[in-house]
């Protein structure tokens, strides 16, 4: 293997795919095959512990779309690969000038979904089609995993804002960037990272490590230097030695202290030890923020227990959601055009069935406005009354985007409201009720 250096920070996206990706396009376009095909992509199985998922990363599947091209160095790399030796050079001028040319369909981002209900659609001549799935499937799978998480976390906080602290432990500097895009779109009020600030217009949040503490001869004197830097933010870390006493010395900061952070040890008795310290000096305005291997069910013993905590911050937990790292998110083909017309595609393999059609998901509420039961049926076939929503609306037409986007706040309301609509049997942290979906018979008649 040979090596060239260290990782650039600015990577290819036409390259960042797997390679079968690519040697398919070079074999449909030797093969001349250029009809239209059409794949779904869609959460095959939900992890345990998941009753229901939380749609993301369509804003950067869309960008992606929008900006594959083949540079000449993409180019000349593949032509280096093994596989690409015997292949004619018109295929590479044919990548030189390659533009996704398709059909995008997609629930918006923050939509509750289930197992089998495709997210994305896209429908485009078949090397168009084929060479976006690594992409699509790397962006949506995360960052779908993890606003779900997010979500089920923030339920937990029961109205106690939730902030993303996950970037030192996210795998990857880009995937932590993603991550706190995800989990504001799971109902986190802010994030630690400062790019994804800039990015996103996501809220950053900041206090002070434990190595800020020890570098001074003590700790009164590394709050106070911390507070001359910063009086209108100062949130003061308590648990580099002993919290209770930190929390003493912080008294003497005053009200203007914004607010004290614990990170370690017993959390509920600390929070509530510290809490009557600040109000007894005056300081009822200053907040605690709890953090340190936090996950949905430590926070909810939290607050079911009655702590005063303000904020929580979360981070390996959130962005790695260790009880369920992966979604079995797969892209499978589901439709050829053919001069005679519309071929159904399916798979019979066992335990990983797909079944034909390009296909719309429906939904039924009540008249609460709850959700009742979702229905996938074939694209075009009637729900059966006026009363089913559907979930998949236009995207992009002819590569070109039909309209402005969601913004990120609009798509963490459109997740809270839906959320809000799930009745509650179906969003227990463990044991949850199995949402009703239901497949159209026309999607089984021709397997």
């Amino acid at each position: 293997m040979r090596q060239k250096g260290s990782c650039p920070i600015h990577w290819s996206p036409s390259l960042a795919t797997d390679l079968y990706e690519l040697t398919m396009a070079a074999g449909y376009f030797v093969n001349e095959r250029r009809e239209r095909a059409t794949f779904e992509l869609f959460v095959r199985d939900l992890p345990a512990r998941r009753s229901w998922l939380v749609a993301a990363g369509l804003r950067q599947a869309v960008d992606y779309l929008s900006a594959l091209r083949f540079s000449a160095d993409d180019i000349d790399h593949l032509k280096t690969l093994p596989p690409f030796q015997r292949i004619p050079d018109v295929f590479f001028d044919f990548l030189s000038s390659f533009r996704f040319s398709g059909d995008l369909w997609a629930v918006p981002e923050g939509t509750v979904v289930f197992a089998g209900e495709p997210l994305i659609r896209i429908s485009a001549p078949i090397i168009e089609a084929q060479i976006v799935e690594t992409f699509l499937l790397a962006t949506v799978n995360h960052q779908t995993l993890v606003a779900t998480k997010a979500a089920r976390i923030v339920e937990a906080a029961a109205g106690r804002g939730v902030v993303e602290f996950g970037s030192r432990r996210a795998h990857g500097p880009e995937a932590g960037l993603m991550a706190a895009r995800a989990a504001v779109i799971g109902g986190c009020i802010g994030t630690s990272n400062v790019e994804a600030g800039r990015q996103f217009g996501i809220t950053v949040y900041g206090t002070a490590a434990h190595s800020w503490i020890m570098t001074f001869e003590s700790e009164l004197e590394a709050f106070r230097a911390y507070h001359r830097v910063f009086p209108g933010s100062t949130t003061l870390l308590l648990d580099t030695f002993d919290p209770v006493e930190a929390a003493k010395l912080a008294t003497r900061i005053g009200p203007s202290l914004k607010g004290v952070r614990l990170d370690s040890g017993n959390l509920a008795d600390q929070a509530r030890r510290v809490r009557g310290i600040l109000d007894e000096a005056g300081m009822t305005e200053t907040r605690i923020m709890l953090s340190g291997d936090l996950n949905e069910f430590r926070i909810a013993s939290l607050v079911e227990a009655g702590v005063p905590v303000d904020l929580f911050g979360v981070g390996n937990e959130l962005v790695n959601s260790p009880d369920a790292p992966s979604l079995s998110g797969v892209y499978k083909l589901c439709a050829l055009e053919t001069p005679s017309g519309t071929r159904p595609v399916f798979k019979l393999s066992e335990g990983k069935q797909t079944r034909p059609y390009a296909k719309q998901v429906w939904r039924r509420r009540d008249g609460h406005g709850e959700f009742v039961e979702d229905r996938v049926t074939r694209d075009g076939e009637p729900a059966g009354s006026p009363e089913w929503e559907p979930l998949l609306g236009p995207v992009m037409r002819g590569g070109r985007l039909e309209g402005p986007m969601p913004d990120l706040s609009a798509s963490g309301s459109r997740a809270k409201s839906q959320l809000d609509s799930l009745p509650a049997r179906y969003k227990r942290r463990e044991d949850a009720a199995a949402y009703p979906v239901r497949f159209s018979a026309q999607l089984s008649a021709n397997r």
